[in-house]
């Protein structure tokens, strides 16, 4: 069977897969003396959202990135000032697409597909990250996991996404950058497509959902979900 004829929605990931979060290097650069840095923070703020989930707990994912990166500052022995952190929080609003963005979503809304986003950041007055990025048109709903209070890759994420959008989950296909959200999505009945951002890669193992379709950026996918 061919799976792209089942899916009625796209279902996008915000942070990293539609919008650069590269841009926050030199921030990482000027605080931290290395611009990989930004890794760590990320890695951590992913995992301590998903804790917070696991345990039964909930605290906007706004507030943990700012937890995050003064706990790793903590670690590295340096000191955040208000000033630091204010520049931070302007920073993460104001994240731009990448440049495969907007002729990816020309092509998925061109092919017919329905096209909506599924963020763990807490919904925000206009104007949003996504409108101050100029890719909000392409969308007809947005969805932020603080409806649910649960973080990805809960089920609960994408069970809210697809009633709200009025389609059973098998109709959607969760396109993002992380691993762990495509897993997340697959295992609760969508499919899964994986964008290969920089530092985003597949992980091998015998009992571990690999994703159903696969590109380097959202053009490439957008041409391989068009064609079939």
């Amino acid at each position: 069977m061919n799976k792209a004829r089942s899916i009625e929605v796209l279902l996008f990931d915000v942070n990293e897969t539609l919008l650069d979060i590269t841009t926050l290097e030199p921030f990482f650069q000027r605080v931290f003396n290395h611009p990989l840095v930004l890794r760590n923070w990320f890695a951590e703020l992913v995992l301590y959202s998903q804790t917070m989930t696991i345990a039964g707990l909930y605290e906007p994912f706004a507030n943990l990135a700012v937890g995050t990166l003064k706990m790793v500052a903590e670690n590295h022995r340096l000191s955040i000032t208000e000033e630091d952190v204010n520049q931070f929080k302007t920073l993460l609003t104001s994240l731009p697409p990448h440049p495969d963005v907007v002729p990816g979503l020309k092509r998925l809304q061109a092919a017919g597909f329905r096209l909506a986003t599924l963020t763990n950041s807490p919904p925000s007055p206009s104007p949003t990250l996504l409108e101050k990025a100029g890719i909000s048109h392409f969308f007809e709903q947005h969805f932020s996991v603080d409806s649910v209070r649960a973080f990805k890759p809960h089920p609960s994420t994408y069970a809210y996404a697809a009633k709200e959008l009025n389609v059973e989950l098998e109709q959607i296909c969760l396109v993002a950058c992380h691993l762990w959200d495509t897993i997340g999505a697959q295992a609760a009945g969508c499919a899964g497509a994986f964008i290969t951002r920089p530092n985003n890669n597949i992980l091998s193992a015998e009992n571990v959902p690999q994703p159903d379709f696969i590109a380097q950026n959202l053009k490439q996918l957008a041409d391989k979900l068009a064609d079939l």
